[in-house]
């Protein structure tokens, strides 16, 4: 009988330490569930308002670079048709400086693709542009691709391909003095050929048409202008992303 009352007395205790157990492991795991809830709660917010700002940026560089399309396509567009490199309808001569609607917001739209794709290039590369990143150089570059826009219109040579091969020695100077990546050139070239091939269209459909053409409807040094045009505006691109970088940073 003794043994028997010893016997439902270890049990009894032994049933109070399960339950005892069973209830601290429940409340445990109900506090680990709470604070995994918190932290995911947390991470959310962060990523959502990290989110909101890297959107708000890129809205801000695009909106920036289709700023500075339009005016360079306004700008160099109407120093080509002043010097009869390019002819356009008698109707677009009377419009606003003497160009088609549809070309700033082309150009701009170009730059702003252009632009925000030159850093994601660099970033998915893993290789960051670090050469001459300051605003200075960025101006220094537009300064001398509006100049070698304007040598392509003023320059006179004995022919096209004189002027071509010192159009693309001056494009690839561009790029050698403000740029000198792979991804730059890559990229330079990648524009220049789309580019130079969708203008190739437009003046085989009578949209527009070059004086003395000379390289399959248009100009022989065109792809040097949308070369040295594409780095420019990489160079633009580039440092708008790293000035977002810097103001993330800092918030």
């Amino acid at each position: 009988m003794p043994r028997l009352e010893e016997h439902c007395w270890r049990r009894s205790c032994t049933s109070r330490v399960e339950s005892k157990n069973y209830y601290r492991e429940n409340w445990v795991a109900s506090k680990a569930e709470e604070m995994m809830s918190i932290i995911t709660s947390v991470l959310s917010n962060v990523y959502g308002s990290l989110h909101s700002v890297q959107t708000a940026n890129l809205i801000r560089r695009g909106l920036v670079l289709f700023t500075v399309g339009v005016f360079l396509a306004l700008v160099l567009n109407l120093l080509q048709v002043q010097r009869n490199v390019t002819l356009f309808p008698e109707e677009v001569m009377a419009t606003l400086f003497s160009s088609a609607w549809w070309i700033p917001p082309c150009c701009g739209t170009a730059a702003a693709v252009v632009g925000l794709l030159y850093p994601c290039i660099d970033s998915h590369l893993g290789e960051p542009h670090k050469f001459k990143r300051e605003w200075a150089s960025v101006m220094r570059c537009i300064a001398v691709f509006v100049g070698i826009n304007h040598a392509s219109a003023k320059l006179d040579f004995a022919n096209n391909v004189q002027l071509s091969l010192t159009l693309a020695a001056l494009s690839l100077g561009l790029w050698w003095t403000f740029d000198r990546s792979r991804s730059g050139f890559g990229l330079g070239i990648g524009t220049a050929f789309l580019a130079t091939v969708i203008t190739q269209l437009l003046v085989y459909n009578g949209v527009y048409q070059y004086t003395y053409p000379d390289f399959l409807y248009v100009r022989s040094w065109l792809p040097c202008i949308f070369f040295s045009g594409g780095v420019t505006v990489g160079n633009i691109g580039r440092q708008l992303a790293m000035g977002g970088v810097e103001k993330l940073h800092n918030d």
